[in-house]
């Protein structure tokens, strides 16, 4: 059997830990501010707004928190260490998503059907002030995003925040300028619109790596012609792709080599040729092959 990477590396959303903290605290103060904004202007937009912004904090603490968990070195007991941590983070953070978008959306109904009276100045401000925040951590979050699946998620939540205040500023604009105070609903109605489809994004990709499915990207039947086409490798089976969090692949596969070639003390050569080629083609950090005499039999075929 050989291996080509040690587990004890960090995970991709590591690199982002300062800025997933500044923004915790960007997202927590603006927050409060439309908490308050809020129950002042009477602007339940607002508020939804600020509840959207509770689970970013909540997201972001959690990727925070799973993200050192992940940074752990390996055990023999956790022989990939914590790094599966993340997921787990994302998955609650999803599912925080999809509750806050229904709360949202069914409040915002209500507001529809039973309008109240908004200050539209104070709404107007608010919301400005939550646009220019929002603006600025998905700035900071934009240069990770693409690595890990948990600063993906924040990033789509703070986004949906800036959509959100985009929203609420045009409905204070409806109510300052017309007094159509049922503005203040639908643009609670467009929040939760916003939300629901994030999370069921968000929490698609977390079932993709904890179902263990075959990375984006990686396609399998290339792999196995790569493999096959090693100098000395006769067949494969029992082939597996799969993600241990983001950013950190991993590929197992049962390789079948002539008793000769074994014999003559080649195995060294081939896992070399192996290792080289599947490094030289595809973004597979961690790789295990077990090589086997095409004489000793396949096992059943339940597996690529």
């Amino acid at each position: 059997m050989g291996h080509s990477h040690d587990h004890g590396h960090a995970t991709a959303a590591h690199a982002h830990r300062g800025r997933l903290a500044a923004v915790l605290a960007l997202t927590l103060t603006v927050m409060v501010v439309e908490v308050v904004g809020g129950i002042a202007s009477g602007s339940f937009a607002l508020v939804a707004d600020a509840g959207h912004m509770l689970t970013d904090a909540a997201g972001v603490a959690l990727a925070l928190g799973a993200t050192a968990l992940a940074a752990r070195p390996a055990t023999a007991e956790r022989t990939f260490g914590w790094q599966r941590a993340e997921m787990l983070a994302a998955l609650v953070n999803g599912l925080l998503i999809l509750v806050v978008g229904v709360l949202v959306l069914a409040g915002g109904i209500r507001r529809i059907v039973d309008p109240q009276e908004v200050e539209g100045g104070l709404m107007l401000v608010i919301a400005c002030v939550g646009l220019v925040a929002n603006g600025i951590g998905l700035l900071l979050l934009v240069p990770g995003q693409r690595d890990s699946l948990n600063v993906r998620g924040a990033y789509l939540e703070v986004l949906g925040d800036l959509l959100g205040s985009a929203a609420v500023i045009a409905a204070a604009l409806v109510v300052l300028t017309t007094g159509f105070e049922r503005a203040d609903g639908v643009a609670s109605v467009l929040i939760g619109v916003m939300i629901l489809p994030r999370a069921v994004g968000l929490l698609k990709q977390v079932a993709t790596v904890l179902l263990e499915a075959t990375p984006a990207g990686v396609d399998l039947a290339a792999v196995r012609a790569h493999i096959c086409g090693v100098r000395g490798v006769v067949g494969v089976h029992d082939l597996h792709a799969w993600t241990i969090t983001s950013g950190v692949p991993v590929l197992s596969a049962h390789v079948e080599v002539p008793d000769e070639v074994l014999e003559r003390g080649e195995a060294g050569r081939v896992l070399d040729d192996l290792r080289g080629c599947l490094a030289g083609h595809f973004d597979v950090d961690h790789c295990t092959f077990q090589l086997e005499p095409p004489s000793t039999g396949a096992e059943p075929h339940t597996h690529a």
